[in-house]
């Protein structure tokens, strides 16, 4: 069994030696997403909220290239830069997940890329 690289136009490019994410099989392994605009690679405006939207559009574009969705998503793993942006970020979170809510781990981590307030990466299947 062979890995096979996942890309994808529809998310941001990798900004370092990293791939969106890597298929084995029926496993999907995404990078962390970060909120970069995919068109323009450029951190979008706005707060936790505005860049929680994108980073799930982005972790979401990934996941359709790779053949999943968010339904099938196992484990997610989201870094915040900050604690208090919890509640809001379960806001938009949760709007992509709904009641099929994935295994999680959400975790605040000291700084991240291009210092944005919040990066998530997950395991799927297809």
């Amino acid at each position: 069994m062979a890995k096979e690289v996942i890309a994808t136009d529809k998310a941001p490019a990798a900004i370092g030696p990293y791939v969106q994410a890597t298929k084995l099989g029926e496993l999907v392994f995404t990078s962390g997403q970060i909120p970069l605009d995919p068109a323009t690679m450029e951190i979008v405006a706005g707060g936790i909220e505005a860049q929680a939207e994108q980073v799930m559009k982005n972790l979401v574009a990934v996941l359709k290239e790779a053949g999943a969705d968010t339904g099938k998503v196992l484990k997610t793993t989201c870094f915040l830069s900050d604690m208090n942006n919890f509640v809001a970020f379960n806001q938009v979170y949760a709007r992509y997940f709904g009641d099929a809510a994935p295994a999680r781990s959400c975790v605040e981590v000291a700084r991240l890329p291009k210092d944005v307030l919040v990066e998530v990466e997950a395991i799927a299947y297809v």
